[in-house]
């Protein structure tokens, strides 16, 4: 549960709840909360579309993930993996091919049979040269894959991959049908408990029940996925009764409002969102060492999480969730200095003022408020800094594709996800064959306490190295209506599954 606020935050709270009230008449429509078998969730972004194959854009996932897409293992509440649409597997003892058993009573929602033939489909096109999968590294120790008859399916590796059956309960990593995969970005069909009905852009996705699934029906007969950004109108919403849940609440400081409202649950739990300054190595001098290790210690981490989160969230030093048994916290690396940061600006060659950089902020609250404090920060030690707000499209676009940006903040929630440091053309631009040979390795290693070594080592990298201004853990902010069950406390990956969720009396 939430802890009491303090007296500043209650003040905070009550000035959003002055716009929340302004906002109620703001908020789009129809899409209100339901009757008891139905369910409308919050979320702060958009989609750009609804293929989880094709984009990397979380919002994707919190749709679809689960509910309407199914891959052969999911990930579950726990992190853990279990089976999915492969209902069994064995793996030979040299680590290099592993047999699925797919469950035989399955069905995407246009009515077409699941095959060993989709999963091979699947798997395929993931791989292909122009494959558009965000990640596609995922995938990248199959050497083979083969259908040995309709409902069992071999995969070959060119060498050990410790983590496959967790790659393949990626979101990125579902199944999907030969007859329906080009069309799945705007009208999805899968093989889960729900099946897409409609997309009024701007607004909501709207799923229905799918009378055919495998597995057990759903306590839910319907879910609307509504669209709302700005914290006002999200507190405003809630209160309305024109949600029933938000997984991930945008506006920290409206908890207290809520939880001292008997009709929600406030739950605080954990996400692997490592919130980041993520600085461009292509554009100098943000190539120099220095210059980051200034911008890191320019930073106050704990100004950032009470001033932008309101006290939710946890420092990090390197990219790691610090829930994790192998987290190493290495804040210590560059703790809060301005003083350091002038002396190492100075030893750069930068004179007080000379330094100008852009600070691109993509719509998210942690993202824009947390902008705010760091050019206010950076400011400080002689660095100008130009705020330049964009839409999630753009961001898209313009920073992680086009790679036109000095600094920028994003949350990466992909889990376990420090092997983007090792990716080639990564937006941020880092190079080091030390930190690339350390992930081929992991890759190939399955000893859980090895793994947790080369965990350890590849943080100290990252954080030595000053890649980027590591600010913190995002906590998942949950809010909902009490009488609902079976929401998710944690985020061990990007998902809003809705598949055991159900209302009490």
């Amino acid at each position: 549960m939430v802890l009491p606020l303090p007296r500043a935050r209650r003040r905070a709270a009550t000035a959003l709840a002055a716009l929340a009230v302004a906002a109620l008449t703001a908020l789009p429509g129809p899409a209100t909360a339901g009757p008891p078998d139905t369910l409308v969730m919050g979320m702060v972004l958009e989609p750009p579309h609804l293929d989880p194959t094709a984009g990397a854009a979380a919002a994707i996932d919190e749709v679809v993930y689960a509910n309407v897409f199914e891959g052969l293992t999911r990930i579950g509440p726990d992190g853990s993996v279990q089976p999915a649409l492969a209902e069994r597997w064995e793996i030979s003892d040299d680590g290099l091919t592993y047999t699925f058993h797919l469950r035989r009573d399955v069905t995407f929602h246009d009515g077409t049979a699941f095959t060993a033939d989709d999963a091979v489909f699947s798997l395929q096109r993931a791989l292909a040269d122009d494959s558009v999968n965000a990640q596609k590294g995922l995938f990248a120790a199959i050497d083979s894959v083969a259908a040995l008859d309709g409902y069992t399916l071999v995969v070959g590796l060119s060498r050990p991959e410790g983590r496959l059956l967790y790659n393949l309960g990626w979101g990125d990593a579902v199944m999907v049908g030969l007859e329906s995969a080009d069309t799945n970005k705007t009208r999805p069909i899968g093989t889960g408990p729900f099946r897409f009905v409609r997309w009024v852009q701007g607004d909501r996705v709207e799923l229905e029940a799918f009378p055919d699934f495998w597995g057990p029906a759903p306590a839910l007969s319907a879910a609307t996925f509504r669209f709302i950004p700005d914290p006002a109108a999200a507190l405003a919403a809630m209160l309305a009764g024109d949600v029933d849940a938000y997984a991930n609440f945008p506006a920290p400081e409206g908890l207290a409002i809520l939880e001292e409202d008997a009709r929600f649950a406030v739950v605080v739990g954990t996400t692997e969102g490592e919130t980041i300054l993520a600085l461009n190595h292509r554009r100098p001098p943000l190539d120099d060492p220095r210059v980051r290790r200034a911008i890191g210690h320019a930073i106050d981490r704990n100004t950032l999480i009470d001033g932008a989160m309101f006290g939710y969230g946890t420092p990090i030093g390197s990219h790691f969730a610090p829930h994790h048994p192998a987290y190493v916290d290495l804040t210590d690396r560059s703790p809060h200095d301005p003083e350091r940061a002038r002396a190492l600006l100075a030893e750069a060659g930068i004179a007080p003022g000379d330094l100008r950089l852009t600070l691109h902020l993509p719509p998210p609250s942690y993202a824009r408020r947390s902008g705010e404090l760091i050019a206010a920060q950076l400011g400080a030690v002689g660095v100008a800094v130009e705020i330049i707000p964009v839409e999630w499209a753009q961001w898209l676009d313009q920073a992680f594709r086009g790679h036109d940006f000095d600094m920028t903040i994003v949350a990466h929630t992909e889990p376990l996800d420090i092997d983007i440091y090792a990716r080639d053309d990564y937006y941020f631009g880092y190079d080091n064959p030390a930190f690339d040979a350390l992930m081929a390795t992991l890759q190939s290693t399955r000893d859980t306490a090895a793994r947790a070594d080369l965990y350890r080592q590849a943080q100290t990298i990252l954080a030595e190295d000053a890649v980027n201004g590591f600010l913190f853990q995002l906590a998942k902010l949950g809010v909902w209506d009490a009488r609902l069950s079976g929401l998710w406390r944690d985020s061990p990956v990007q998902a809003n599954d809705l598949t055991g969720v159900s209302w009490q009396p």
